[in-house]
């Protein structure tokens, strides 16, 4: 029997609270999350029974609908998974469920063509075939670009829906450059995906807006959604315009950048863009100058290196210099190999 909407609800609300590790879990504290999420998404306010609730643990306990959750009871009064990297949301589709996933891919591909849809086309193709490789798992008709082993991925839905409501988070974070981890408040405004890693901007309670690397989040919790803080800041369409990636500081502002590439790789940068302000100012039998308007970052240092000796950055000075840096200090390491190969 496929899962109705109000159980499913009820099942991924206490799969959220189980998997939260920074709290314990009475059954009153199930119930009191379980109908607010009951009355936030289907505005149902008559709450929820401590049967419902108990009928839902065990429901979620059985293979019926293949979720075989390991949930124990803790000095006899606290619910938790026995295994803290378990959640619902990894366990196989039933096929019932299936069916109805199949229904909902096709009235999308019958929508797909207007406008309101144009940016859905990829999905769309992305679901149908996910459909198609759960079902006969030797088949696939097309290839994404994923990685499977990219940490942070279970936290997407979670932090849409505080976004969605307006829910500030503490936050467990730890930067790749940070010995320990540390836990803020933050208030979190934006999920943003590039080069399949995902992002969340956000502000901490005292601080200016910052870019939290999905992968980098140890653990989150939502708090009381009265003392959100709004970002009144420019347009996160606007603020995303001048930039390639996801680096950049709310001062920060776009710079003219000037970049020739060689004969080789230029069909390759002109039907390609680097970036979406990209002006072509050169072209001829040795190649092509090109002008982007982009903020100088990380991000930006890596699409240049990545064509190696076919790009010559032209301006700025301190992106010329900085390019001239890394390129050196590569060539280098090479240096070493040539002495030790020499030497053997």
């Amino acid at each position: 029997m496929a899962t109705n909407k109000l159980a499913l609800i009820r099942y991924k609300t206490i799969d959220n609270c189980l998997k939260n590790r920074f709290r314990k879990w009475t059954l009153e504290d199930l119930m009191e999350k379980v109908s607010d999420a009951l009355y936030e998404y289907e505005g149902i306010s008559s709450g929820i029974s401590r049967r419902t609730v108990q009928g839902d643990i065990q429901m979620m306990r059985s293979d019926k609908l293949g979720y075989n959750a390991p949930i124990v009871i803790v000095d006899r009064k606290f619910y938790t998974y026995e295994n803290s990297d378990f959640s619902i949301t990894n366990s196989p589709i039933n096929s019932a469920d299936m069916e109805k996933m199949k229904e909902i891919v096709s009235v999308l591909k019958h929508l797909n063509g207007f406008s309101y849809f144009d940016e859905m086309s990829d999905m769309i193709a992305k679901l149908e075939n996910n459909l198609h490789k759960s079902a006969d798992r030797k088949k696939n008709y097309i290839q994404f670009e994923s990685n499977t082993r990219l940490k942070g991925l279970e936290h997407i839905n979670p932090l849409y829906q505080a976004i969605l409501n307006k829910m500030p988070l503490l936050i467990e974070y730890r930067s790749f450059t940070a010995q320990q981890s540390s836990q803020q408040i933050y208030y979190p405004y934006l999920l943003k995906e590039y080069r399949n890693r995902w992002f969340l901007l956000a502000k901490p309670q005292k601080g200016k807006l910052m870019t939290l690397a999905l992968d980098r989040i140890l653990a989150f919790h939502a708090l009381r959604t009265d003392v959100f803080e709004e970002y009144n800041g420019v347009d996160f369409e606007r603020y995303f315009d001048d930039l390639l990636g996801v680096t950049k500081s709310e001062r920060d502002r776009g710079q003219k950048v000037i970049l020739q590439f060689d004969r080789q790789n230029a069909p390759y940068v002109l039907t390609k863009p680097i970036h979406h302000s990209q002006t072509l100012l050169k072209e001829d039998e040795s190649g092509i100058i090109i002008r982007i308007d982009v903020v100088l970052n990380f991000e930006l240092e890596k699409e240049i290196l990545g064509f190696g000796e076919c790009v010559k950055v032209l301006s700025p000075r301190n992106l010329v210099s900085r390019i001239k840096r890394r390129t050196e200090k590569a060539a280098k390491q090479y240096e070493t190999i040539d002495k030790l190969t020499m030497n053997n």
